[in-house]
């Protein structure tokens, strides 16, 4: 069966489903941990720009947005829904048996339920104390409202959230980790891929050979498949990944190889071949193992073994060993996930893995507008005692977004000029 072409349905779908996932999973780990403390959650989303399906469920509107990047979770307190009440609007107040209002509306009076009343608003008060102060034929009246009230404008019903109910009203401990909750979402994402791989495709099995390539320079030497390979030139291997690292930095070279078979040790001399990149290599494949407790261990080993290495491109970064030019937006990351999902699902599900730990490490980067940045103002907060002011933070978290916005456009253009090129 030919391998599909990058431009169809196949890879597009395979582009679609894992940034999908990636992007979900982030955002249900805000979600999740934001609704276990209390917070309002007004709406999940996937994607940007204009929202092209919607849904309420509960307290939470979940959309569909139009353009196939990112999410979010709009938490209450971080929009200015409650800006659309205003002393001396006149409204209607809807008020349930226990005379407590429960819908407010904002565009004049209502021909609905007979405790409906119209009045002119004198002060209000949605977060802490839950009342407000209507006019009503030249006398002020207090009713107090409903905490899970709705303002209802031009048909469109928005809920309410008093102090308890909004993220700057929790906890510092609270916020980190409804904050912190996606970065780990994607973590454990990974950690999750790297098991479904181990459970349907096994894992390496120490440094046991498995398949031994006929005429190749491990055949030759009399290795077979079983062999546990113990050290190389006299330095012990404990992996799979040490006797590659050990092989494929020898090409046309003679090792000693040391091994064990059927409980007995013995030495081999292999000379080691090279492929056309020049890479050593002696025609052998690892043993695999499904044992649960291995491939546990390799989902974990993997995260972190990837995780090390990101980090460390990182630090190129920030040393000038790796610049603009090396990098990759969303155009060349989409155009390698098609490539590398014409190679199988095991190699998607890697891709799959080492790209959710891409996501969960750039949102912990300490940048305006990132979780990390967010995370940086928390820690702020805590060691002087009181929050950061909202206006200045809010600043710089918008001068972070449009440095953002200006990266990506440069990272693009950079794509554009490999694929054209």
């Amino acid at each position: 069966m030919p391998l599909p072409n990058l431009d169809s349905v196949e890879s597009i779908l395979a582009i679609v489903v894992v940034f999908g996932v990636l992007v979900f999973v982030h955002e249900l780990g805000h979600f999740l941990l934001a609704k276990k403390a209390g917070i309002l959650c007004r709406e999940f989303a996937l994607g940007m720009g204009p929202k092209i399906f919607r849904v309420k469920r509960g307290e939470t509107e979940y959309t569909l947005r139009l353009l196939p990047i990112g999410g979010l979770v709009r938490m209450a307190g971080e929009d200015p829904e409650m800006d659309m009440l205003k002393p001396h609007m006149e409204v209607s107040v809807e008020r349930d048996a226990l005379g407590k209002v429960t819908h407010i509306l904002l565009d004049g009076p209502s021909s609905g339920s007979a405790r409906a009343i119209t009045g002119t608003v004198v002060q209000f008060d949605l977060e802490q104390n839950l009342n407000i102060v209507l006019e009503l034929d030249g006398e002020q009246k207090t009713f107090a409202v409903h905490p899970q009230a709705h303002l209802v404008k031009d048909g469109q019903e928005v809920q309410i959230a008093p102090l308890n109910r909004q993220f700057k009203g929790k906890t510092v401990s609270q916020r980190f980790w409804a904050i912190f909750a996606g970065p780990a979402a994607n973590f454990l994402l990974a950690f999750v891929l790297f098991i479904v791989i181990g459970f349907l495709y096994g894992v390496p099995n120490s440094s046991i050979l498995g398949n031994v390539i006929p005429g190749g320079p491990a055949a030759a030497a009399g290795l077979l498949p079983g062999d546990k390979v113990i050290a190389i030139q006299g330095q012990p291997v404990s992996s799979w990944k040490d006797v590659i690292e050990k092989i494929s930095k020898a090409p046309d070279q003679q090792l000693t190889v040391e091994y064990e078979r059927n409980g007995q040790r013995m030495t081999v001399p292999v000379k080691v071949g090279k492929d056309e990149n020049n890479v050593g290599k002696i025609m052998v494949t690892n043993a695999t193992t499904f044992a649960p407790g291995e491939v546990l261990k390799y989902g974990a080993t993997s995260t972190y073994e990837f995780t090390m290495m990101i980090l460390k491109s990182l630090g190129m970064l920030v040393t000038g060993e790796y610049g603009l030019k090396d990098l990759s937006g969303p155009v060349g990351i989409f155009k390698m996930t098609g490539e590398v999902a014409q190679q199988g699902m095991a190699i998607l599900l890697k891709w799959a893995a080492v790209l959710s730990i891409n996501l969960g490490l750039f949102n912990l980067l300490p940048l305006p507008a990132l979780d990390g940045g967010r995370l940086a103002f928390l820690g702020v907060e805590a060691l002087r005692g009181r929050p950061v002011d909202p206006h200045k933070e809010g600043m710089v978290h918008f001068l972070g977004f449009a440095f953002l916005m200006l990266l990506i456009l440069v990272v693009t253009w950079n794509d554009l000029q490999r694929l054209f090129s």
